[in-house]
């Protein structure tokens, strides 16, 4: 089965050039020119992944993307963001507010289909069926693509879902910021592009009982992060 997209972009040519593109590389493309349009088509059908311009005729892609991880039907919907604005701030709020990847105006269309790649590959369920990594009070279901602290579900994109089985499946080893990029088989890190950190923010938010105080999570500084072996008085 084909696999769908939804891009949400007003420049027609744009639109147009990505749509042929990308459909003459196997996807499904619908286009949409305004965010009206594209929550009718969210509405109406499911996509697999959203690329989305920032700067729309009838409002923000920014506030757009918010309303998108607010709603429990696109929550985990990946995002991909357009923009002209390709300063670093961009980016890091982009992802702040739920976006899985950003990338700055202008592309190629090569660059723009890995990412789209990179993205749904990263949603496929992992090839170690029923395994789950247990840290105390935290477990992370591989196979369902899950992670529960407590036994309560978290909810994580499917980027930062992925971040943190990077991090848990090498508990007690630094890695660095390029080791975690490389291991998501991601894009390279550009320079000044904070990404990792950001998605570490919103990890810590969710798993961790002090974000300010991590104790699974923690900074090595000048070297990157590390997964703690022992967090909780009842870990093994």
């Amino acid at each position: 089965m084909m696999q769908r997209l939804l891009l949400i972009d007003d420049d027609a040519r744009l639109t147009a050039m990505l749509g042929d593109y990308l459909s003459g590389a196997g996807f499904a493309v619908h286009a949409a020119g305004s965010l009206a349009e594209g929550r009718e088509a969210l509405n109406g059908a499911s996509f697999d992944l959203l690329v989305l311009d920032l700067m729309l005729p009838d409002g923000d892609g920014l506030d757009f993307c918010r309303e998108l991880r607010a709603a429990a039907h696109t929550r985990r919907l990946p995002v991909l963001m357009l923009s002209a604005r390709g300063e670093p701030m961009d980016r890091i709020l982009g992802l702040e507010l739920g976006a899985d990847d950003y990338l700055a105006k202008p592309f190629e269309p090569r660059e723009l289909q890995a990412r789209i790649k990179a993205l749904l590959r990263r949603t496929e369920p992992l090839s170690d069926a029923g395994d789950v990594l247990r840290f105390g009070r935290l477990e992370i279901d591989l196979a369902a693509r899950m992670a529960r602290l407590d036994g309560l579900p978290l909810d994580f994109t499917g980027h930062q879902f992925d971040l943190l089985v990077v991090l848990a499946q090498s508990p007690g080893r630094v890695l660095s910021r390029d080791q975690i990029m490389d291991a998501l088989k991601g894009h390279p890190l550009e320079a000044f592009d904070r990404s990792i950190d950001v998605h570490i923010s919103r990890i810590r938010a969710l798993i961790e009982d002090d974000p300010k105080a991590p104790r699974r999570v923690l900074t090595v500084r000048g070297a990157g992060y590390v997964f703690a072996r022992k967090q909780d008085a009842d870990s093994v």
